[in-house]
C-alpha cells in the first residue's frame, strides 16, 4: 500500500465535498450497472477520492481498480442535482495516481505506453503509416489465416483486444487540397479550421472528406493547419497531463494563427479537451489568454451547422436510422438536439429513438482495449437497444463510438452499418 506520490490539487479536496451522497448518479453509470457494487458507481469513486485526498487510507491495489474502471462517461453529472464537477474530480485523480501506476508498470509495459503516447499519437503522419498498415491488414489473407490458425488467440490480452476491434477498412480518402484551403459553395458565411484528428485521421479520413464538403456547402471557407497535433484527449484520459498540455500549447498557436472565425471538430472527445484548454492552461502565464481565446472559438461540427442557412433542396436519403449520442456530447456539452435536427431535416429519413440513446457504448477512449471485457458488457446492452429500435443503420458523432458500435454490430449479429452523422448529411447536401 502507497500514499499518493504526488500532492492532489487543492479544487479537488473542494471538488468532492459537493457530492451529498444521494445516489441519483447510480442508474446512470454504465460500470454500476454492470457490477453492482458502491465503490464502482460515482458515488463510491467519490468517496474513495475523498478519502486519498484527507489521507484517511492508503493507496491500494483494489482502490486503484475502482477508479480504472470508470468510462469517465459524465453521465453521472447530468444526473447529478448537486453539480458534482466528477469529470474534472476523475481527471484531477488519474493525474495524480499516473506517476506511482507508471513506476509499477514492468518494462514492456512502460515502453508501449511511450510508444503509444509519446511516439505515435504525438505525430499524425506516424499514425496514417500505422493506419496504412492496419487498412492492408483488416481485409487481408493474413488477418482470415492468423484467425484460422489461432494465432490471434495467443496474442497479449491488450493486443487481442485492439485487433478484434479493428474493422475493414477502406481506402484512404484525402480531403486536404494542394493549395490548403476548400472555398465556400456560394455566399462565403465563415472561415473555419478543421481539427483533422488523429483516429479520424487514419481510421476514417472519409468522414474528414464529408466534413469538408458539408461545411463547404453550408457556406463554410475551410483551411487546414498544417502543424496542428493530436488533441490530447487520449493522453489526458490516462492521466499523460504533461503531454496533453504540451499537445494543448501547440494546438493553440496553430490554430490561432490560421485566422478563422472557428475551430471546428468532428469529433466528440477533442471537442470537449479543446474547449478546456482555457482551463488547463490557466496557469501558464504564457498561454492563458491565448489558450481561453482558442477555447471561445472550438465548435463540434453540429453545432456550427445548424447555426448556418442549410443548402436547398437536400437529396432523399431512404433510411431508418437511431441516432447514439456519444457521452462527451451528451454530457459534456448539452450537444444533443442539434444532431437531431440536422438530421431531421432530411427527406425520407427516419430517425428511431434508443430507449438509453446517452448510455454509453463502452468504448471511451482506450477504455474498451484496457478493460476489454467490462466494454463488452456495457456495448452487448447498447446493441439489444439498437437492436429494439429496427433500425437499418447507427448514427453517432464519434469515431470511438463508431469504431465501438461496429464492432458491436458485427459481433452481436446485428449487422447494419454504422455512420458518422456528416456522412448522411454529405448524402442529403451533395
Amino acid at each position: 500500500m502507497d500514499r499518493l506520490p504526488i500532492e492532489l490539487p487543492q479544487r479537488l479536496r473542494f471538488d468532492v465535498r459537493v457530492c451529498v451522497h444521494c445516489g441519483l448518479c447510480l442508474p446512470a453509470c454504465p460500470t454500476y450497472r454492470q457490477l453492482g457494487q458502491e465503490a464502482d458507481g460515482p458515488r463510491g469513486r467519490v468517496a474513495i477520492m475523498k478519502a486519498l485526498a484527507d489521507g484517511e487510507v492508503p493507496l491500494t491495489r483494489a482502490a486503484e481498480l475502482h477508479i480504472d474502471r470508470c468510462l469517465g462517461c459524465r453521465a453521472c453529472e447530468t444526473a447529478c442535482p448537486s453539480g458534482v464537477p466528477y469529470g474534472r474530480l476523475l481527471e484531477d485523480t488519474r493525474s495524480a495516481l499516473s506517476p506511482l501506476q507508471e513506476a509499477r508498470r514492468g518494462p514492456i509495459a512502460r515502453l508501449g505506453r511511450r510508444l503509444l503516447l509519446g511516439w505515435l499519437f504525438a505525430a499524425q503522419p506516424r499514425l496514417r503509416r500505422a493506419a496504412s498498415f492496419l487498412r492492408w491488414y483488416s481485409g487481408s489473407w493474413l488477418r482470415t489465416l492468423a484467425h484460422r490458425i489461432g494465432i490471434v488467440g495467443l496474442l497479449p490480452p491488450t493486443l487481442r483486444a485492439m485487433e478484434a476491434l479493428t474493422p475493414v477498412l477502406g481506402p484512404r480518402e484525402e480531403y486536404r487540397p494542394a493549395g490548403g484551403t476548400v472555398p465556400a459553395t456560394g455566399e462565403r458565411r465563415r472561415r473555419v479550421a478543421l481539427v483533422t484528428g488523429c483516429v479520424q485521421d487514419a481510421l476514417y479520413s472519409g468522414v474528414n472528406a464529408a466534413t469538408v464538403r458539408v461545411l463547404s456547402r453550408f457556406g463554410c471557407e475551410v483551411v487546414f493547419p498544417a502543424e496542428q497535433t493530436c488533441c490530447g484527449a487520449v493522453h489526458d484520459h490516462v492521466g499523460a497531463i504533461e503531454a496533453a498540455l504540451a499537445m494543448a500549447r501547440r494546438n493553440v498557436d496553430v490554430f490561432l494563427a490560421s485566422g478563422a472565425d472557428a475551430v471546428v471538430v468532428n469529433a466528440a472527445g477533442c471537442s470537449v479537451l479543446m474547449k478546456h484548454y482555457g482551463e488547463m492552461l490557466a496557469g501558464d502565464a504564457a498561454y492563458a489568454e491565448k489558450a481561453k481565446r482558442f477555447s471561445a472559438l472550438v465548435r463540434e461540427v453540429s453545432e456550427l451547422l445548424v447555426e448556418l442557412p442549410a443548402p436547398a433542396d437536400p437529396r432523399p436519403v431512404p433510411l431508418t436510422v437511431t441516432y447514439q449520442d456519444p457521452c462527451h456530447n451528451a454530457h459534456a456539452q448539452q450537444i444533443r438536439a442539434q444532431p437531431r435536427k440536422l438530421l431531421q431535416a432530411i427527406p425520407e429519413l427516419v430517425v428511431r429513438e434508443l430507449a438509453a440513446p446517452d448510455r454509453c457504448c463502452g468504448s471511451a477512449g482506450v477504455y474498451n482495449v484496457v478493460q476489454h471485457e467490462l466494454s463488452m458488457a456495457i456495448l452487448a446492452d447498447k446493441i439489444e437497444d439498437v437492436r429494439r429500435t429496427g433500425a437499418q443503420a447507427i448514427v453517432t458523432a464519434n469515431p470511438g463510438c463508431a469504431l465501438q458500435l461496429a464492432h458491436g454490430s458485427r459481433a452481436y449479429g446485428l449487422g447494419i452499418p454504422v455512420y458518422h452523422l456528416v456522412e448522411l448529411l454529405d448524402q442529403a447536401y451533395r
